[in-house]
């Protein structure tokens, strides 16, 4: 048995993907972009209901057509050695019949929910991330402003959905249309 990391010494170090292997177990999540270190507690009530909303909404839209998986937090999508981050939803090809690994690859979607401790990783260290890697869509969902900021890679500003977000995946013949305020009555319950 590998011995835990002790992560209050983060400092300069940098981190890999096989550090994250022996981290606690103690709830709180564990990434890391470019050898930094993300540590994330255990999310609230309203961002499991956001992820859960929006992971159902991607779900109906994708139905049985069987070519695409659509997955909440935690799974791990690694990049490279030192970047693998759990978004808390994606969408990602189905792998191959017979296929031996059950890495995640070709992200086609990735959606972080805002939490005050993630909201600058979310913005700027993943984003950065996902964008380099050309994810076509990156979605950041703020709760408290009740919008979405969607990302694809060349962009330099979002565009901003607080009314309705479609997105067209490649091979369907109809866009998915999000319904931005009904989502965020759905999360907020009102």
């Amino acid at each position: 048995m590998a011995m835990p990391l002790d992560v209050s010494s983060q400092g300069s170090r940098r981190w890999t993907a096989a550090d994250l292997e022996r981290l606690p177990d103690d709830g709180n999540r564990y990434e890391v972009v470019d050898g930094e270190l993300l540590v994330t507690p255990a999310p609230s009530r309203y961002h499991q209901r956001a992820v859960t909303q929006l992971g159902a909404d991607l779900i109906a839209y994708f139905g049985a057509r069987g070519r695409f998986d659509v997955l909440v937090a935690p799974a791990d999508v690694a990049f490279a050695e030192d970047s693998l981050v759990q978004p808390d939803v994606l969408v990602t090809p189905v792998p191959d019949a017979g296929a031996v690994s059950d890495e995640i690859r070709g992200l086609l979607l990735a959606v972080e929910v805002l939490s005050p401790s993630s909201a600058r990783a979310d913005r700027q260290v993943k984003r950065r991330l996902y964008q380099r890697e050309a994810v076509p869509e990156y979605w950041i969902v703020d709760l408290d402003a009740r919008l979405i900021e969607r990302w694809r890679p060349d962009d330099v500003r979002p565009e901003v959905a607080e009314a309705q977000l479609e997105w067209m995946p490649p091979g369907f013949d109809r866009p998915f249309v999000l319904d931005v305020a009904d989502l965020f009555a759905r999360v907020w319950r009102d």
